[in-house]
């Protein structure tokens, strides 16, 4: 989720699969698979501790996939559950440290139900499972939570929310995309064109070699923690905190650290969401079968606000913002917001939380229209 500006040369381009292949220029796609092969075994080098999360919390419900993280002040009120990316790095991205917090940034602004998906890294026996088997334990999340829910779907996270969204619709209140792609064809970005041009064999290889599973840290090892340069940790922070300061050096840490630190992805999902997605763009053509059922996000009502980054260079905003024309929502039920700044500064950049997470937790504690119109009724 995290991307230098120079992404075309630098060989750390980003933590989301299949960012690994636009690593180097796009004479990458055209290596064969035996050659990729041959880069990505060896040694993996010291792991990452996983990244702690920053505000107090508890873990309610644990599946073999996912853990739901509860960060509720109160039992009463809208929940609102964030669907973290199920990629390279794990959940912490919502809430990396003091003031870099999107947890904190919304229970700061009248979010008070609040819980997390964290997505677990896949064993071996997790190999063959799918998209089906991830939106069928966010089912499982939302039920235990009670739905209708306020959903939030941060990156990669977004496109499930999304499908979730209209999978069920009566049990999605509202739905917040933040950096999410939707059309992949809208617009050129640096995932969506190296997956296009990259050979399906080539995704497939990289599964083949870790026995069915995407293993992250083998990926990881194409950048190196070392080559993420601070002037990026810097801009994505959005911090004031000088290089080389007590407290830069702190964040620095933390970051590298939560960089450092990968998940592995069942090769079926990933090889699903390169081909159904980013190569056949299935969701916006309304292809897209969820759990037995043809996705047409025409159908979907639900309010929404698209949150996208000017200089986003792995989710381009047009990619995002293309789900106003998509869905049915009512135009007036549809907001979106263009941000200065990078991808990750979306979802860690104190300038977008200080600013922007406040207006969208407001929007999302606004009553709905059966819900206004319930409160007439009443009165």
């Amino acid at each position: 989720m995290y991307e230098p500006q120079n992404y075309q040369t630098s060989p750390n381009l980003a933590f989301l699969w299949p960012a690994f292949f636009a690593a180097a220029t796009s004479e990458m796609a055209g290596l064969a698979a035996k050659h990729f092969s041959n880069l990505a075994v060896g040694s993996d080098g010291p792991a990452a501790e996983e990244p702690a999360w920053a505000t107090a919390h508890t873990v309610p419900l644990e599946l073999n996939t996912v853990r739901l993280r509860d960060f509720s002040a109160e039992k009463n009120g809208n929940p609102t559950l964030i669907c973290t990316p199920l990629a390279l790095h794990g959940g912490a991205v919502a809430d990396l440290a003091t003031g870099h917090s999107l947890v904190s940034a919304l229970r700061a602004n009248g979010i008070r139900r609040l819980f997390a998906a964290d997505w677990r890294a896949a064993t071996q026996d997790m190999r063959l499972l799918g998209i089906d088997n991830y939106l069928a334990d966010l089912n499982v999340l939302v039920d235990h939570i009670g739905s209708p829910i306020d959903l939030i779907g941060l990156c990669q996270g977004g496109w499930m929310a999304l499908i979730y969204a209209a999978r069920f619709p009566t049990k999605i209140r509202k739905l917040v995309l933040a950096g999410s792609p939707v059309d992949f064809a809208a617009a050129p970005s640096a995932l969506s064109d190296v997956a296009k041009i990259t050979p399906l064999a080539t995704f497939g290889e990289l599964v083949r070699i870790g026995d069915g599973i995407v293993p992250g840290r083998k990926v990881l090892k194409f950048w190196g923690v070392e080559l993420v340069l601070i002037e990026d940790i810097r801009q994505v922070l959005q911090t004031s905190c000088a290089v080389g300061s007590p407290e830069f050096a702190a964040l620095e840490a933390l970051f590298r650290n939560w960089y450092g630190w990968t998940i592995d992805l069942p090769g079926r999902y990933f090889l699903d969401v390169v081909d159904k997605l980013y190569k056949k763009n299935q969701l916006a053509s309304g292809k897209f079968v969820a759990l037995g059922r043809r996705v047409d996000l025409a159908e979907l009502r639900t309010p929404m606000f698209l949150l996208a980054a000017a200089e986003d260079e792995l989710v381009s905003p047009p990619q995002l913002l293309a789900a106003e024309r998509l869905v049915g929502s009512k135009k007036g039920d549809i907001r979106k917001q263009i941000v200065p700044g990078r991808h990750v500064g979306l979802f860690m950049g104190k300038n977008t939380l200080d600013n922007v997470w406040p207006e969208i937790a407001g929007w999302l504690s606004e009553p709905i229209a059966v819900e206004k119109a319930a409160l007439a009724a009443a009165h």
